[in-house]
């Protein structure tokens, strides 16, 4: 299998003129046998590497999900009316600015959409705070929770967390590769776009450069899916920043990336971003904005909730998704939604 391996190694890493791409069955493969550890270690390495230097195609992503899709876990359909949204947010975390993401997923839950959210513990290259540390602040521990649990929290509550050092153990091996090299290889381009969910999805991704929101949009069109968000969000995440003109694509059941602008001065919002401090304050916040207390941070729940309603076409416009959002959280719906989530995973731990 090494020698397998070797060969598909050869071709993207054969020097600037002689490279090869991938087809989407051979990225496939490669991806398995390096899950699998039918790869030796010095060629996991080298294949990392090269890769990120040579950029993965379209179709190399596309193999890449493949992989993950046939090995990795997939909760099973719920009902709702809506696809499931599944926020695609960097695995390494946050480290400058505040993030809101989990306080959105239980604003969309309060209004029956179903949200789906994935990842680790701190890991590299960044090591910034995860999403399961903000959880866990808030009450919620999705570390302990069987799959089979998670499958039943979110046919109760409407939110599921797929943590994978737990539920996709295969993984687990890729992060210590992944600190060696020093940079994110393309496998961290991937997990962005891919959808633990076997029902209907509504994908919601992050990025930073414009080149990886085009990599998305053909690898999706590859994959069959026709019903994406691409948010240039804070810190490669899905979080709309405060401080710029929030930059989104959209695709609604074809192929053709239509444009959002959206400028927060232009809604009443500060152009201001949350610095990230201390988990602790972020969580102190965090409540306080589910106690409905007016804050910087709420600004920017608000700002994100009433986008996401919008978009989610529980809001006909960005100006009554904004006015829903403060309603949610001036009645003490957001915290209730939270009271729960915290009871359900409570009595089936």
């Amino acid at each position: 299998m090494s020698n397998l391996f070797r060969d598909l190694l050869k071709k993207i890493g054969s020097g600037q003129h002689t490279k090869e791409n991938l087809t989407r069955t051979e990225a496939g493969l490669a991806t398995k046998m390096i899950l699998l550890g039918e790869a030796k270690p010095a060629q996991i390495g080298a294949f990392l590497i090269a890769h990120r230097i040579k950029r993965p195609t379209s179709e190399e992503l596309a193999g890449m999900l493949d992989a993950y899709n046939e090995l990795g876990p997939r909760l099973q359909a719920i009902n709702g009316e809506k696809p499931a949204i599944v926020f695609g947010i960097p695995y390494d975390g946050r480290t400058r600015t505040a993030p809101i993401s989990p306080i959105t997923a239980l604003l969309l839950a309060c209004c029956g959409q179903n949200v789906i959210m994935h990842g680790g513990d701190r890991l590299p290259t960044k090591y910034g705070l995860p999403l399961v540390e903000i959880w866990q602040g808030l009450g919620i521990d999705w570390t302990k929770l069987e799959f089979s649990k998670t499958q039943q929290i979110l046919e109760k509550t409407g939110i599921g967390f797929v943590y994978t050092p737990l539920h996709f153990p295969l993984l687990n091996s890729i992060w210590e590769y992944r600190d060696q090299i020093g940079k994110r290889p393309p496998f961290a381009t991937m997990e962005l776009i891919w959808c633990p969910y076997a029902g209907d999805a509504h994908i919601v991704t992050g990025f930073v450069h414009p080149p990886t929101e085009e990599r998305f949009q053909a690898t999706l069109a590859h994959m069959g899916i026709t019903k994406f968000t691409t948010v240039k969000g804070l810190e490669g995440s899905c979080d709309l920043a405060r401080d710029r003109t929030a930059i989104i694509g959209y695709c609604d059941g074809n192929n053709n990336l239509e444009r959002l602008l959206l400028v927060p001065r232009e809604y009443g919002f500060t152009t201001k971003n949350v610095p990230l401090n201390s988990t602790e304050e972020l969580i102190s916040d965090m409540k306080s904005v589910l106690a409905g207390l007016p804050s910087e941070l709420m600004q920017t729940a608000l700002w994100n909730g009433g986008f996401y309603l919008f978009r989610c076409g529980i809001c006909a416009n960005m100006s009554q998704g904004l006015a829903k959002s403060k309603e949610l959280f001036d009645s003490g719906a957001v915290l209730k939604k939270l009271r729960e989530l915290q009871q359900i995973v409570d009595s089936i731990k």
